[in-house]
C-alpha cells in the first residue's frame, strides 16, 4: 500500500485521530520514526530556519522544500508525510508544478494557503491574502495536476489565514469554496478557542479538518484528545521538534563556553556516543546491506 494510499485509509477511519509530528530534517524525522510515529508533518519554518537559517517568512522556494520533503519520504516510503507547500509558489501553473513535485517526491499530502507568494508564519501578524477567486484558483490548479499526473496521488488540504484579518465567516466562505474546488481536508490557521473549533468542525461536515498546534501561538494548546473531542481528524505540530531544541543545544553551547564541558541534557547523567547516535539513523541496516552485497568493510564490526 502506498503512503497516500494509507493516509487516506486513516482518514476514513471514523474513530482513527492522525497525529503527526513536525520533523525538520533526516535525524529529527529519524527520531519521530524510531518512536513509532504513524504519519510525519514536514514544518515550512522547519525547513527554513534548518536549510537557511532564516525566519518563516516566505524566502524558502520550492527546490528548497521539494529536496527536503523528498529526502524525509525516502526514510519510510511507507510512512505517510504531510508537507507544507506554502502558496504553491507563483500562479495557476507553478502550482500545478508544485503539487506534481510533490506526488513524485513521494510526499502523500500537502497543504496550500490563501496568503501572498510573499507570505509569512500563520502565528505572526500582518499577514496579506489573496482574493478568494485567486485561492480558488490555487486549489483547482492543484486537483488538475493531481489528475493529470500518470499514476500518481496525494491529499490536498486547503489553508486559509483569513480568520484574524477579515473574520470566520470568511475564513468558512474560502474553505468551503475551496473543498468544492478538490481539497480533501480543510485547515483553519488560527482557531482561538475551543468553541470556535467545535463550530468550524460542524460547519464544515462532513469535510475532515486539521488541527495546527502552535505552542504559544494564537491557537490553544489542544492535547490530541482535546483535538479530537472538538472534531478534529488530524492534528500537525510544527515546532515540535524546532522548540525543544533550541533550549538543549543553547544549553549545551552555554556550558561548553562556560565551563569547558558540556554536560548531558538526560537526568540521569547519560552521554550518547556516536555509534548510539549512528543507529537512529539505520546503522544496523546499512551494515547489513552491506555485507548482503559482498562488502567487506564492516565484517570486523562496527
Amino acid at each position: 500500500m502506498s503512503a497516500v494510499q494509507k493516509l487516506r485509509n486513516m482518514l476514513a477511519d471514523p474513530d482513527k485521530f492522525i497525529v503527526c509530528p513536525g520533523v525538520y530534517d533526516g535525524y529529527t524525522a529519524r527520531i519521530a520514526l524510531q518512536e513509532g510515529a504513524e504519519c510525519l508533518y514536514m514544518t515550512g519554518a522547519g525547513t527554513t530556519m534548518s536549510r537557511l537559517g532564516m525566519p518563516d517568512m516566505g524566502i524558502a522556494t520550492l527546490n528548497d522544500m521539494r529536496d527536503n520533503a523528498a529526502m524525509i519520504a525516502s526514510l519510510s516510503p511507507n510512512t505517510p508525510l504531510i508537507a507544507d507547500a506554502d502558496t504553491g509558489y507563483g500562479g495557476a501553473i507553478m502550482v500545478g508544478r508544485t503539487v506534481q513535485a510533490y506526488i513524485r517526491a513521494g510526499v502523500a499530502g500537502l497543504h496550500l494557503e490563501d496568503q501572498v507568494v510573499s507570505k509569512r508564519c500563520g502565528h505572526l501578524k500582518g499577514k496579506q491574502l489573496v482574493d478568494a477567486a485567486e485561492f480558488t484558483c490555487r486549489i483547482r490548479a492543484a486537483v488538475l495536476a493531481r489528475q493529470q499526473t500518470a499514476g500518481g496521488d496525494i491529499l490536498l488540504i486547503a489553508r486559509t489565514d483569513a480568520l484574524q484579518a477579515r473574520g470566520y465567516a470568511e475564513a468558512l466562505a474560502r474553505l468551503r469554496a475551496a473543498v468544492a474546488a478538490g481539497a480533501d481536508v480543510a485547515f483553519l490557521e488560527g482557531v482561538a478557542s475551543s468553541a470556535e473549533a467545535a463550530r468550524l468542525v460542524a460547519d464544515l461536515a462532513p469535510t475532515p479538518c486539521l488541527f495546527n498546534n502552535v505552542p504559544a501561538g494564537v491557537s490553544p494548546d489542544f492535547s490530541t484528545r482535546e483535538a479530537q473531542l472538538l472534531g478534529f481528524r488530524m492534528a500537525i505540530y510544527p515546532v515540535l521538534a524546532l522548540e525543544v531544541v533550541y533550549p538543549a543545544v543553547r544549553r549545551a553551547v552555554r556550558q561548553l563556553l562556560g565551563s569547558g564541558r558540556v554536560q548531558s541534557v538526560e537526568e540521569d547523567g547519560k552521554r550518547w556516543s556516536p555509534r548510539e547516535l549512528f543507529e537512529v539513523c539505520g546503522l544496523a541496516e546499512c551494515v547489513k546491506f552491506d555485507r548482503a552485497a559482498g562488502g567487506t568493510g564492516w565484517l570486523e564490526g562496527v
